[in-house]
């Protein structure tokens, strides 16, 4: 149900008051309001003005701002009152019960793997083990345990399979002329962008607009752009404003500059509390034992021994996907994604709810680690490192594991992903198509993984460089598209999927901003 949009902004405005009223900031703006009474400057007879005033000149103000920018950006905008909770998660029925049976596929395959390696989903942990853990905390890498008998939880092509799966029950998809010309593999009627709309919503990734990741525009001579871009990008920095870095961002970061502008971008500062909360988080995974740590430490070892750029992180993504599979804070975007976290207890106690683990909604640590892995490269301490994947996760990642209708979900990026190539190359569709080689087959595991492990790092933090600018993630099917176009003359030749999947089998030499402007401003449309 739509708001008329004065009773929409007075809900949002509520919602974020009553967000930011429990949070550390709130207490902290309390607490400089009364420090700033003993200033000589603040007179009784204009209190709140100058109060106002102080929390101006001292940034507390920007960074009020900055708070209420990132609520903004992460929450869903409100529903009507009366709507049920449900659909504040996910409004199509359809869609929500998907999402639930899969959720029960994945607690079943976990629950039977408990049942046949006889392990609990949680347990404590003795007190010597908890002791060992401690001390090489630092270096898990170093363990070889024998994890032969755990197996993945599902791979990215089950889930395809699930999504190919879905349809709308209320009409038979011949009904809608619009769709009924849709080949791909998705059979969901979503709205999708075309490319004169995605030419809009890009418009800073313009032909003629200076970006980092391009090295030979005609228009401006990089050396220029690129002086001109860091002298911008430091005063953005200096400013401390989001919104700004968010803008920033969308003609790229400059290295040096980069990890402190996604960390302005998604408002983590590193407070005291927060490495606190980091170190709690941390003593639980000492002191309990769950299933998960297992599947994790197996893909850990999996991923990272087999690439060459991320086998020098093995022990940070331990940490942060251990403290992450412990994070309940992580449960709040359950209140706007389509996923709920299924719930288990730790042995002998069941039912008792102090007892109660919740577990990520997700296990599909393949994916987690590499989306961890890359930001390994911006951020050396390990709570800073996790706080910024923490939000990356709630931001942008869950949507890439759970069936929605969001324009950012998974479903969505497949639509729009044969969608464009439908319309712009349908030779090489139809081609492709005929010989039983889908293109979403193969570009679905880049995209459900940000393209991580595919594209070569630099080009990697260039393409997440504009997730964050744009707060969106429609930009990975564009690329995923704009691949199959550049290898388009190759992949005409081809004659089976594995001929295909042969041609688009190495990323690494991509470089990824000149193949997304050629796509979206040099196709004809």
């Amino acid at each position: 149900a739509m708001l008329d949009p004065d009773r929409g902004l007075s809900l949002t405005i509520a919602r974020v008051v009553q967000r930011l009223q429990g949070s550390s900031l709130h207490s902290q703006l309390e607490r400089q309001a009364r420090v700033s009474l003993h200033k000589p400057e603040i007179k009784l007879e204009s209190l709140k003005e100058d109060i106002k005033d102080f929390l101006k000149t001292s940034g507390w103000e920007k960074k009020l701002q900055n708070a209420v920018y990132s609520e903004l950006n992460v929450f869903p905008s409100p529903c009507h009152p009366a709507a049920p909770p449900e659909h504040i998660k996910e409004p199509l029925a359809y869609m929500r019960k998907a999402q639930g049976s899969w959720e029960k596929r994945i607690l079943k395959s976990l629950n039977s793997m408990c049942t046949e390696l006889n392990i609990p989903l949680a347990q404590k942990r003795p007190v010597n083990e908890q002791k060992e853990l401690l001390n090489k905390w630092n270096e898990m890498g170093t363990d070889e345990p024998d994890l032969s008998l755990f197996r993945p939880v599902y791979a990215p092509k089950d889930f395809l399979e699930v999504l190919m799966n879905l349809r709308n029950p209320n009409y038979d998809n011949g009904e809608q002329p619009s769709f009924r010309n849709h080949l791909g593999l998705i059979q969901v009627p979503l709205k999708v962008k075309d490319i004169p709309e995605l030419k809009e919503d890009f418009s800073e990734l313009g032909l003629n607009i200076g970006q980092l990741g391009i090295d030979d525009s005609a228009q401006v001579p990089p050396e220029f752009f690129e002086n001109e871009h860091v002298r911008i990008g430091q005063k953005v920095l200096a400013e401390q404003d989001s919104a700004a870095a968010q803008q920033y961002v969308r003609q790229g970061c400059p290295t040096a500059l980069r990890a402190d502008l996604w960390a302005l971008i998604l408002n983590i500062s590193n407070q005291p509390e927060d490495i606190l909360y980091y170190e709690q988080l941390k003593s639980n995974v000492i002191q309990h034992d769950l299933l998960v740590d297992s599947l994790i430490y197996k893909d850990v070892k999996l991923t990272a021994s087999n690439d060459d750029y991320y086998f020098v992180f093995e022990d940070y993504l331990y940490q942060v996907l251990l403290c992450f599979s412990r994070d309940t804070s992580v449960l709040e975007h359950f209140t706007y994604s389509s996923a709920t976290p299924p719930k288990s207890y730790i042995r002998g106690k069941l039912g008792m709810e102090e007892y109660a683990v919740f577990y990520p909604p997700n296990v599909n640590y393949n994916s987690f680690i590499l989306s961890v892995a890359p930001l390994c490269f911006l951020y050396h301490e390990p709570s800073k490192l996790y706080q910024i994947f923490r939000e990356m996760y709630v931001r942008f990642f869950f949507r890439l594991h759970s069936i929605s209708s969001h324009p950012s979900g998974i479903v969505s990026l497949c639509l729009l992903f044969e969608t464009l190539l439908q319309t712009h190359l349908p030779q090489l569709f139809y081609h492709l198509r005929e010989i039983g080689a889908q293109p979403l087959r193969i570009s679905f595991k880049w995209m459900v993984r940000a393209f991580s492990g595919y594209l070569a790092t630099d080009q990697l933090l260039l393409l997440w460089d504009r997730i964050l600018g744009y707060n969106s993630l429609e930009v990975l099917a564009v690329l995923a598209a704009a691949v199959f176009a550049f290898r388009a003359v190759n992949l005409m030749e081809v004659t089976s999927l594995a001929a295909a999947e042969a041609v688009l089998a190495d990323l690494s030499t991509l470089k990824v901003m000149p193949l997304l402007q050629i796509f979206l401003f040099a196709t004809v449309t």
